[in-house]
């Protein structure tokens, strides 16, 4: 029961009611709106720099920014219609497609390390086995909880052999400082925080293969009805990422400002998790997203009779990216 009431609360059951919502516009002919998340760099450079405002400013459109604090929320925006442009990991992608909510992926922001299982010194977890048992905060319907789950595969356990604590990346963050949990799928740049600022603080399973990049997700209904607004905001994000590779410093002070997070967190998160060189969804994609999705029927992630690899070429679509890249 607690699953599928997870799955209502993060876009897997959706009444006709919310699917109607999320086939119009979003904000409106007037406005588009664009999810703005600390996990997704390019987009704090655009909303620090103005240059979405700037693309759009001969159009008489409107730029509204909504914050995402994690892939969970993202969705929820979507699934309502209260973001045209969101940001997610790609297997909550997945995941929200599968479940009807109507978004395409025509580009990648990143290719993070952005998770892995943190704990500290003294609670002696040394490895994904000594989990067992175990209290561990994981945002579900995001890649840490995604994470967690393939690192638990791997050592022959499954979410039932431990107590997933469902709490948002900065409170799961916060829970593992106070002893409240034993190990957190962290999530950069809260991570990358508690890794160089709290003594003890131990990234005990990292496996950069269990990532699963970061996608930009539009509406259908905003790709179909407004294809020049979602090529001017693909254009302005070509902008940002082309930007921040060649000022990595600035593009790591603006991650600080924005995250409140120090400099040497934002360098470590920026600089040595992020690849930015891949923009384009393509072959990779797909074939990491359909190895992954036994996962979301097996922890019960999608409808009943769902098929998650029969979505995934729905999902990804490289040739409206490559008209403007």
């Amino acid at each position: 029961m607690e699953r599928r009431q997870f799955l209502r609360g993060t876009g897997a059951a959706i009444g006709g009611s919310l699917l109607a919502g999320c086939a119009g516009n979003g904000g409106g002919s007037g406005t588009v709106t664009v999810d703005y998340a600390y996990y997704n760099p390019v987009s704090l450079v655009l909303r620090e720099k103005g240059w979405l405002e700037e693309a759009f400013a001969d159009a008489d459109t409107d730029v509204e920014w909504v914050l995402s604090l994690g892939s969970n929320q993202a969705n929820e925006y979507a699934q309502s219609g209260e973001a045209d442009v969101s940001s997610t990991a790609g297997i909550a992608a997945l995941m929200a497609r599968t479940n009807g909510v109507p978004i395409t992926t025509p580009y990648v922001y990143s290719e993070p390390e952005w998770t892995a299982l943190v704990t500290f010194e003294e609670t002696g977890i040394g490895s994904v086995e000594d989990l067992e048992g175990s209290r561990v905060a994981a945002t579900r319907g995001t890649d840490p909880y995604f994470f967690l789950l393939q690192a638990l595969d791997d050592a022959g356990l499954s979410e039932e052999d431990v107590e997933v604590v469902n709490l948002q990346h900065p409170e799961g963050q916060s829970a593992l400082v106070r002893g409240e949990v034993d190990a957190w799928a962290g999530l950069d740049p809260h991570m990358a925080e508690l890794e160089l600022e709290h003594d003890g603080a131990e990234l005990f399973f990292r496996e950069p293969r269990y990532n699963t990049y970061g996608f930009l997700n539009f509406l259908d209904g905003f790709l179909a009805d407004r294809p020049e607004d979602a090529r001017r905001v693909i254009e302005t994000y070509e902008r940002g990422r082309e930007w921040a590779i060649e000022n990595p410093e600035e593009t790591a002070g603006i991650l600080a400002d924005a995250s409140e997070m120090s400099e040497p967190v934002a360098e470590r998160v920026f600089t040595q998790r992020n690849d930015l060189s891949r923009p384009i969804p393509g072959d990779p994609h797909r074939e990491l997203l359909t190895n992954l999705s036994p996962i979301l029927e097996r922890e019960g992630l999608v409808t009943e009779d769902a098929d998650p690899a029969g979505h995934v070429d729905e999902l990804i679509d490289a040739e409206f990216a490559s008209e403007v890249v």
